[in-house]
């Protein structure tokens, strides 16, 4: 490999794959180019002259225009490149369908199979409690549970999701909070769910249960603290049921058809859409190709780049369905007046993104080919095998709670700078660069940053591939699974009363 990388033929920039001093000499394209100052690991170059005006191309679309003449050999960021994005734009189905073929026999992994049908990776129980006001005596009660019931070949242990939402909450906000709330009570890792209510609450069982609908009676359980003269003591009791029914699920042989991954990014660098979010896609690729399911989210991060997927809708009705996420997300912005494509982070900047469009060319890499077979709203759950978007934010927390309330049983998530977060369900993190993949490799599960060094994309995704089947199947723990690390969160959009 060379010290610059190159994405598309028709781009007008490189990537350095490492620090660059100015009057060094780059080779691209059968040209010798002598940089005209300092560039930073994994920021950008001109391979030719760029007038004040023109756009900057990256993956093989414009991320920006100059905001000024750039000299063949000058770094390229967010001094002398702005975004051509400003407001609600009119979309025009035009399809453009590459799927890559799979080929070979059908993958596997050892799962739970659901009396509704569907199959989860773990058999845990939750402790969800309907307002934050529960959250301690959750916690107290999974604490106990824990020392009880150690986990066995066939329970994977009992798990507090605990937040800060469910009362002073009204209208579509409180039932973002129910609908993620009664998404995940029904989640196929959770072979058995306790309910933990105060009482008082907005978010109280009588507000609540009709928003969860019909349920297993076995396998979900509730309990109101207030009414309860020791709501530990009661909580353990419920808490004895769900374990006896829980214990009776065994792992059994799956096809890859039956898993459903959600795919998430953060703190994105100037490799993630060359590294990660590009082996994360061709796991896509192989995962849809063999009728399994793919979720992604994080729409203001498809921002520039949503003509791409809308191409890739499979028919008319998706791209309709598209189109509207993209644009009630615009109002999203605009209904608070905020600025629609002020998105790239500090620590996006500082690793090489300079405008949101390049962040999104980058970030939506992690779709590989796939046709988008559904799009669904925020709160929603999966219908429809194969690609599908769901609405949601860039905020990690949000977004994957988002994604994994849908039906995701596991998630994988790309990074270039680095976090430990850990979610409701297992979470594999790739790092895009051997420096943070290196450097904490007590986060990070898998390092893409070997493609820097020549690794081969498919060789990269069949070991990706091969860790999410180890990790599904039980074999492994991810980092953050193995950690200890959970949390979730929901969307809050409204008056907090």
């Amino acid at each position: 490999m060379g010290n610059v990388l190159r994405v598309h033929a028709n781009d007008n920039v490189v990537i350095a794959a490492s620090s660059l001093k100015k009057g060094a000499i780059i080779e691209d394209q059968n040209q010798k180019i002598t940089l005209l100052s300092d560039i930073p690991m994994g920021h950008k170059i001109a391979t030719c002259d760029i007038k004040a005006g023109e756009n900057v191309i990256r993956y093989g679309n414009p991320i920006g225009h100059a905001v000024e003449d750039i000299p063949q050999g000058q770094y390229v960021h967010t001094h002398n490149i702005k975004t051509n994005l400003s407001d609600i734009i009119e979309y025009h189905y035009q399809p453009n369908f590459n799927p890559i073929e799979v080929k070979g026999d059908m993958p596997t992994f050892e799962g739970y199979r659901r009396p509704d049908g569907r199959v989860g990776i773990r058999n845990e129980i939750w402790v969800i409690p309907t307002v934050f006001c529960a959250n301690g005596p959750v916690q107290k009660i999974v604490e106990l549970a824990n020392q009880k019931y150690p986990r066995t070949e066939n329970f994977d242990g009992f798990y507090a999701l605990t937040h800060p939402n469910g009362c002073s909450q009204m209208d579509q906000d409180l039932l973002n909070t129910q609908r993620i709330l009664a998404n995940l009570a029904k989640h196929p890792n959770a072979g058995g769910v306790l309910l933990v209510s105060l009482g008082c609450e907005v978010n109280n069982l009588d507000a609540f249960l009709p928003v969860l609908g019909k349920f297993d009676s076995q396998r979900i359980k509730s309990m109101i603290c207030q009414e309860e003269e020791d709501e530990i003591v009661t909580g353990m009791g419920l808490i004895d049921e769900l374990y006896a029914y829980a214990a009776s699920f065994k792992r059994e042989t799956r096809p890859l058809s039956d898993l459903i991954l959600a795919v998430n990014c953060g703190g994105s660098d100037g490799f993630s859409g060359i590294t990660a979010n590009a082996v994360v896609g061709r796991v896509t690729d192989i995962i849809t190709g063999f009728e399994g399911t793919v979720i992604m989210t994080e729409v203001p991060e498809m921002f520039g780049a949503e003509h791409i997927l809308m191409n890739r809708a499979a028919n008319e009705e998706v791209f309709r369905k598209l189109v509207d996420m993209i644009n009630d997300y615009k109002q999203y912005f605009k209904k608070y007046d905020q600025v629609i494509y002020d998105n790239p982070t500090q620590g996006n900047k500082a690793g090489g993104i300079s405008t949101l469009e390049e962040k999104s060319l980058g970030c939506t890499q992690k779709g590989g080919q796939a046709i988008v077979t559904d799009v669904l709203k925020y709160g929603e759950t999966i219908k429809a095998k194969g690609f599908n978007l769901i609405s949601g934010p860039g905020n990690d927390l949000v977004g994957i709670t988002n994604q994994e309330a849908a039906g995701a049983v596991v998630t994988v998530f790309t990074t270039g700078r680095g976090t430990p977060a850990g979610f409701a369900v297992p979470l594999i993190r790739v790092g895009s660069n051997n420096a943070v993949s290196n450097r904490k490799n007590n986060w990070i599960d898998y390092n893409a940053g070997a493609l820097l060094e020549g690794k081969d994309l498919d060789q990269a995704a069949q070991e990706l591939l091969a860790l999410i089947l180890d990790v599904a199947s039980g074999k492994k723990q991810s980092l953050a699974e193995a950690n200890g690390y959970r949390q979730i969160g929901m969307l809050r959009d409204g008056v907090t009363n």
